[in-house]
């Protein structure tokens, strides 16, 4: 019989800003200290009063501009009630009936809503579970929650769908959104039927990389099937990811909506967010930088390959660099294209920080790929080139010239590198003379490596075809 998975994706990100959601405390995601950035408001003293944060809306409402959500008119915060040793309130003020945006639409999946609510504060377990603390740094954090509709059906594009999200919110700088910091989490809605209608919904909570979203997915969607092969009926619940067996579990049922008593927050007013000028649509469009998703279609059309596009867009310094240093300071589509090789293959694929990049920046790194494409570099060349420029940085040509990379097209000098070649090498020269094509790869190699990979290849094969021939 065949199964229908149907995923919806809830997504909390922690937002960027310099106080917490509703009081002063520091917002500081590299904070190693517990319990500093704290203060009566997010502990929950009795007679404090919470303030929002103004820069939090913010950063909500230019995402919900960026993928054509409604933004809301009138909007108001809630109280979602629940008990847990996290959240010294007894409840969470977050947003139900009256979110900052409604709908919209991301990576092609449709979006329900996107509201701002406060983070909870973190627990942490002993090993051997006699005692638990909280640190309560990240207690009333600004936490920005995305809800699509229920229109995804496989894993892959839930992941995809994840790191879209991430790359906006880096791209808007609302948000570091590292998922192994905790300051992105997935949890994921997952059903599976035989038919139109949607199954009993099982949800999977904090799913921390992009990876374990695809997993956890996968995995449940097998399972759910599993039990409906075997006529068994799937149990409404929370389920965990467990990493080491790679296999969801249940940790409780599911709690409805019914189950938190929301109602509207009594010491938050409410807003009419058109009345704040900074907040109109019209504003909000004029602040928005350069998209994901249009940055990949420019990349795109420059030819370069699907998988180098989606780096650079996923990379914001490999990004930057690639615009600011290759696209900005060479004009040949060719070298451009060229120029992403290099950049990816032969820097970033090594690991290169932000430093070496420093010392190819300002048209050091535009000069190596002109070099090399008219024809005064070897790939070779180019190669070792960049490296001595990471590590020691100068002047392009005179570093080239310096350690002798660049290509040797002195006719003279090219044939007695070839003389000396063959008379090293006077069966291989035989073996060429008796149409063995590898062979002629080989006298290349040894002339490459003679001159340190100065001599013009091209030049070189064509001088050698001529020497053993005649001779």
């Amino acid at each position: 019989m065949a199964y229908t998975p149907t995923i919806g994706l809830e997504v909390h990100a922690e937002l960027k800003t310099k106080t917490k959601m509703f009081c002063s405390s520091r917002n500081d995601a590299d904070e190693t200290r517990p319990n500093v950035n704290v203060c009566p408001v997010c502990m929950a003293w009795p007679g404090t009063l919470p303030v929002v944060n103004r820069e939090a809306v913010h950063h909500v409402l230019k995402v919900g501009t960026a993928v054509n959500g409604t933004l809301a008119d009138y909007t108001e915060f809630d109280r979602k009630n629940y008990f847990y040793p996290d959240l010294p309130k007894g409840y969470q003020i977050s947003q139900y009936e009256f979110p900052l945006v409604s709908g919209g639409e991301l990576a092609g999946v449709a979006l329900t809503r996107i509201h701002l609510e406060e983070d909870a504060a973190r627990s942490q377990h002993d090993s051997d579970d006699d005692y638990s603390l909280v640190d309560f740094n990240r207690a009333g954090l600004p936490l920005m929650e995305l809800v699509t509709e229920p229109v995804i059906h496989d894993a892959k594009t839930a992941s995809f769908f994840a790191q879209e999200l991430q790359r906006l919110l880096r791209a808007l700088r609302a948000s570091e959104a590292n998922m192994e910091k905790g300051e992105m989490r997935v949890e994921a809605n997952i059903s599976v039927s035989t038919d139109k209608k949607l199954g009993t919904k099982v949800e999977v909570k904090n799913l921390n990389s992009f990876r374990v979203v695809e997993r956890a997915i996968a995995y449940e969607i097998e399972r759910q099937t599993a039990l409906l092969e075997r006529g068994d009926k799937v149990v409404q619940e929370t389920r965990g990811w467990d990493e080491d067996k790679e296999v969801t579990f249940s940790q409780r049922l599911k709690e409805g909506s019914e189950d938190y008593r929301y109602f509207p927050d009594p010491d938050i007013p409410k807003f009419r967010l058109s009345r704040i000028a900074e907040f109109s649509i019209e504003s909000l469009k004029k602040e928005l930088p350069e998209l994901p998703w249009e940055k990949r279609v420019r990349y795109l059309s420059l030819s370069l390959k699907a998988e180098d596009a989606e780096t650079l867009v996923a990379d914001e310094l490999y990004g930057g660099f690639f615009d600011r240093e290759v696209i900005g300071r060479l004009s040949d589509v060719s070298e451009i294209r060229t120029g992403a090789n290099y950049l990816l293959t032969d820097i970033r694929g090594r690991g290169a920080a932000e430093e070496a990049l420093a010392h190819l920046s300002h048209g050091a790194f535009a000069s190596v790929i002109s070099l090399l494409k008219r024809g005064e570099l070897s790939s070779r060349g180019a190669k070792d080139l960049i490296d001595i420029i990471m590590r020691e940085g100068g002047d392009v040509e005179a570093v080239a010239k310096v350690h002798g990379l660049i290509q040797m097209k002195d006719t003279a000098a090219l044939k007695a590198l070839a003389e000396a070649i063959l008379a090293e090498n006077p069966k291989v020269a035989a073996d060429v003379r008796a149409g063995k094509n590898e062979a002629m790869k080989y006298l290349l190699g040894q002339g490459m490596k003679k001159s340190k990979g100065s001599a013009n290849p091209g030049e070189l094969e064509k001088i050698l075809g001529s020497l053993i021939h005649i001779g």
